[in-house]
């Protein structure tokens, strides 16, 4: 189980995250192989500053490790639970659970909180 936090994603940063995750391939495989580096990309300090620190792909018990997934949800399932991300990326206290982008398990991964 993943225990390290991270604050919650900016309105724009998450909206910004979902919009390419639904729509652009390149973007996706980026985020499949590091989630940091692709929130990076989208001008989010926390993950720039993480990727200074280490450049490694997150792992258990690494901020960001929550973002990570064995397979990443295909671009209709995050369009169809984008609402639902978007409150879960945003509120705070949450950001430790893991497979928020896994395929499958999106609907019910955003509908626990």
């Amino acid at each position: 189980m993943n225990t390290a936090r991270h604050d919650p994603l900016p309105a724009d940063i998450a909206d910004r995250l979902l919009e390419l995750l639904s729509s652009d391939d390149a973007f996706r495989a980026s985020f499949q192989e590091n989630p940091v580096a692709a929130l990076a990309s989208l001008g989010y300090k926390p993950a720039d500053q993480a990727l200074a620190a280490d450049p490694a792909p997150p792992k258990q018990g690494a901020p960001f490790y929550c973002m990570t997934s064995q397979q990443l949800a295909s671009k209709e399932e995050i369009a169809k639970a984008r609402k639902e991300l978007v409150s879960h990326l945003t509120v705070g206290g949450n950001h430790h659970v893991i497979f928020a982008f896994e395929a499958g398990k999106v609907a019910s991964t955003v509908s626990l909180k």
